[in-house]
């Protein structure tokens, strides 16, 4: 079944190839389109395009799909072009005829664009609330681990001291960056499209500020035109936020694998949460975070892949953002997925005490030495000339402690600081 038939019959393998994967995609949206034809039927009958007894056997109808949806038993089988043309169907199979008058003043273009917008917008405030919950999780190891000295790098090389509480609420604050790139994202999905039908509205008398109410959009898209421009930008916008926060992820996850290694073994991960080789007996492998890394860093194309099926497209509804769904349904379930374990995981981390006395350590200490002559007058340069000095003769004496005051450093991480700006950002949306 098409919502277009005509009556004339299309080309098999010109179907098949139109029709793609849509119907297995459809499956994440049913939940939405039944709401946006629910907010449909509703308006109908409000502004009498549809009887009161069409509306209410219509929405009864409704309630009964959501909960085949709930339950999922519902399903959309080859003979349906897409989730539109199944749910069409089985309301004609209900109530029938008013099932016939659901897709008045509507069209499958802000269908889809409906769906989208109600699905983006639950799906980024589950993530935002993943966010949420891993960086509270690595605000707590920041809080236990805060004295734990750790070794700082640059370009690969020793460089200065760092702390396990500096490493974990460096993630954490990350972290608050990618929310407020969600809040974007939320802000310019929450705008309903309903009503734009094919992109240039409708001449029947319906009320859009109706169904904006109704499906629980902060605002309306105003302009029909600019509601089917929504179409690739809403979903683009969402990923720049997911590839954001997997940047974020993938970054961590280097860092687990990195540090978890024998060469540099600063934490380690039960084994439990390990796997294993099939021919090396000793292998504990951190499978977890590579898998992670190289997930986040497949949805950190996103951007670009949805961006190249878009930007060249002129106004108005193009087939071509049926592709969409491809990028953006999977790479919402791999962010999820990605959060999801990191928390998992990152709970039960162990970190090393005592690593910093392992003698290739001393000169991280060799700013603190410097610092220390420029606080009894010596000139910096000078003061850096002599320590460096030092280091090649092999003199150098490490002082082996720190004692930095300013903001954000070692001494002074400003967790509290940290925690009121993840409080200021998150309800900015």
């Amino acid at each position: 079944m098409k919502l277009w038939e005509k009556g004339i019959s299309t080309d098999k393998r010109i179907e098949l190839f139109t029709v793609g994967n849509d119907r297995e995609l459809d499956v994440v949206l049913a939940k939405y389109d039944v709401l946006g034809s629910l907010a449909q039927a509703k308006m109908l009958g409000k502004v009498g395009l549809i009887s009161e007894k069409e509306k209410q056997d219509l929405v009864n109808a409704l309630h009964e799909i959501l909960k085949d949806i709930d339950n999922k038993t519902f399903q959309i089988e080859d003979k349906f072009e897409d989730v539109h043309s199944k749910i069409e169907f089985l309301l004609t199979e209900k109530v029938g005829e008013a099932g016939k008058k659901i897709h008045t003043a509507r069209s499958r273009n802000d269908q889809i664009l409906v769906d989208m917008h109600l699905f983006l917008k639950d799906e980024l405030q589950i993530i935002k609330n993943q966010t949420r919950a891993l960086f509270d999780l690595l605000m707590d190891l920041a809080e236990k681990n805060k004295n734990v000295l750790l070794p700082g790098y640059t370009h690969f090389q020793i460089a200065m001291p760092s702390s396990f509480g500096m490493w974990f609420s460096a993630y954490a604050e990350s972290l608050i960056d990618d929310i407020i790139l969600i809040n974007a994202a939320l802000r310019i999905i929450d705008q309903n499209p309903l009503g734009s039908a094919a992109g240039y509205g409708s001449s029947f008398p319906i009320d859009r500020t109706f169904t904006t109410k109704e499906l629980g959009f902060n605002t309306l898209k105003f302009n029909s035109v600019a509601a089917q421009m929504s179409r690739g930008k809403s979903e683009k916008t969402t990923a720049y936020a997911l590839s954001s926060l997997a940047g974020t992820l993938s970054k961590l996850a280097m860092d687990v694998t990195l540090y978890s290694s024998q060469n540099y073994n600063f934490l380690s991960l039960p084994s439990r949460l390990t796997t294993g080789s099939s021919i090396m007996p000793h292998k504990k492998n951190p499978d977890v975070f590579e898998l992670i890394r190289g997930k986040c860093n497949k949805i950190q194309s996103l951007p670009y892949e949805l961006t190249l099926i878009t930007n060249n497209l002129p106004s108005g509804y193009h087939r071509d953002l049926q592709l969409l769904k491809e990028g953006i349904i999977p790479g919402i379930q791999n962010i999820k997925a990605c959060l999801d374990m990191a928390h998992y995981s990152l709970q039960d981390i162990q970190v090393k005490d005592n690593i910093l006395d392992d003698p290739k350590y001393d000169y991280l200490f060799t700013v603190e030495g410097l610092n220390e002559l420029v606080s009894q007058g010596i000139p910096f340069r000078d003061a850096y000339k002599l320590i460096a000095q030092q280091v090649e003769e092999g003199t150098f004496q490490s002082c082996k402690k720190t004692s930095h005051t300013h903001e954000g450093s070692i001494n002074n991480l400003c967790l509290e600081e940290i925690k009121m700006k993840m409080e200021s950002n998150w309800n900015t949306y």
